[in-house]
């Protein structure tokens, strides 16, 4: 039977908040079947038994489009270096950093694998979401990164979320491949790509082209490659230096360039021609203690589509709360509380290649979040608080 939902003030997202007051939404097994005023309601949903729900708040289900959520160990120690002194950059020259948690998660099995991630993904879906994405590149080997790219793909098997997996084997550089960047392209991201394209394992295909990771003409060999599998790419771009990874990114018609604190005007204008959208992370803005902040109102002037994601990863950006990275967007970056909460809901779908949510509307998959808010604006001002009521996957509500 259908789901009346009544007395409801929804933010459909459709036209920025899309705000109505006393709001009726009708779930019809997995799809939402009418989304209005409960004066429109169609007479063949009206002898439904109605759930009212006194005027709480109604979004979009929340979509966590940029994580890493896969991987073993900690790096706790690391972030007490950083606080003495060291940067990013000596960490990972220094062989801490991304390749501690190399050695640990190559070390772990795939059912540990899958625990840790369980773990966290339960976090991200306690703060509303009902998308995350998943990325590679911890195994930094073919069959590591296969490995935790079937993990991955796991996870949507134990837990009532939807999850997109992307190849991120050009993440660092391994120590056995140290100063052979471009054979480690060749001979391991490149052929990971391909397996595990072949295997089903991957929804896209991402790098980090940095000074400490890839250059652009290696990461363009990648994307070369995806393409021709007929994957979508994305970019960790502009983090720490302006190798105009964002251009590049463009050039291969990327759903998403992430990070971009150094993000220069023709990245911008390249991305706004392409229509990537820019993916915000503000944890790593915050752990890394960052001072340099992405052009938020440059890409605003320009029309490019923001997201804003909890970038959850045992280094940079330790975060599993879409509402604390909605806030620390706000706060930190200037971010409107309507531009944080279309960056969680309608632009992180765009993100992600998805077209079926991110906004509550007829024809659209019924995953939902009931707040114990009166105003969207809520969501972004309580710092971390999440007072999520309930939330509806698939057209059901959460046990």
């Amino acid at each position: 039977m259908p789901i009346l939902l009544t007395h409801a003030t929804l933010a459909t997202m459709v036209g920025g908040y899309g705000l109505i007051a006393g709001a009726a939404v009708v779930l019809d097994g997995e799809t939402i079947a009418f989304a209005g005023p409960l004066t429109d309601l169609p007479l063949a949903y009206k002898s439904l038994a109605p759930q009212d729900l006194a005027g709480r708040l109604v979004t979009p289900a929340l979509i966590d489009c940029h994580t890493h959520i896969v991987f073993a160990g900690d790096r706790a120690a690391e972030f007490e270096m950083r606080l003495n002194g060291a940067s990013y950059e000596e960490v990972a020259r220094a062989g801490g950093g991304i390749l501690s948690t190399v050695r640990a998660t190559r070390a772990a099995s795939e059912t540990d694998l899958l625990a840790l991630a369980l773990s966290r993904a339960d976090q991200i879906i306690a703060s509303g979401a009902a998308v995350i994405e998943v990325k590679s590149g911890y195994g930094l080997t073919i069959a590591d990164e296969l490995k935790m790219l079937r993990v991955a793909r796991q996870i949507a098997r134990h837990r009532k979320v939807r999850i997109k997996v992307t190849h991120l084997a050009a993440h660092a550089i391994p120590p056995e491949y140290k100063g052979q960047s471009k054979a480690y392209i060749d001979e391991v991201a490149i052929p990971s790509l391909r397996q595990a394209a072949a295997e089903g394992l991957i929804d896209a295909v991402d790098a980090f082209c940095e000074g400490i990771a890839f250059s652009p003409a290696e990461v363009d060999r990648l994307f070369t490659a995806a393409r021709a599998l007929g994957l979508p790419v994305k970019l960790h771009a502009e983090q720490l230096s302006d190798l105009k990874g964002a251009v590049l990114a463009a050039r291969h018609g990327a759903l998403s360039v992430d990070h971009l604190e150094y993000l220069a005007q023709d990245g911008i204008d390249a991305m706004a021609a392409a229509g990537s959208v820019a993916v915000i992370l503000p944890g790593a803005f915050y752990t890394l203690r960052e001072r340099q902040v992405p052009p938020i109102a440059a890409l605003r002037s320009a029309g490019v589509p923001m997201a804003v994601a909890t970038d959850a990863n045992p280094g940079s950006s330790p975060m599993t709360s879409l509402t604390l990275a909605m806030n620390m967007a706000c706060t930190l970056f200037r971010m409107t509380p309507l531009e944080a909460l279309q960056g969680v809901t309608v632009n992180a779908a765009r993100a992600l290649g998805m077209d079926d949510c991110g906004v509550v509307q007829a024809g659209k998959r019924a995953d939902l979040c009931i707040w114990d808010a009166s105003h969207p604006a809520e969501l972004s001002y309580r710092i971390g608080a999440t007072p999520l009521h309930a939330r509806i996957f698939g057209g059901r509500f959460d046990a």
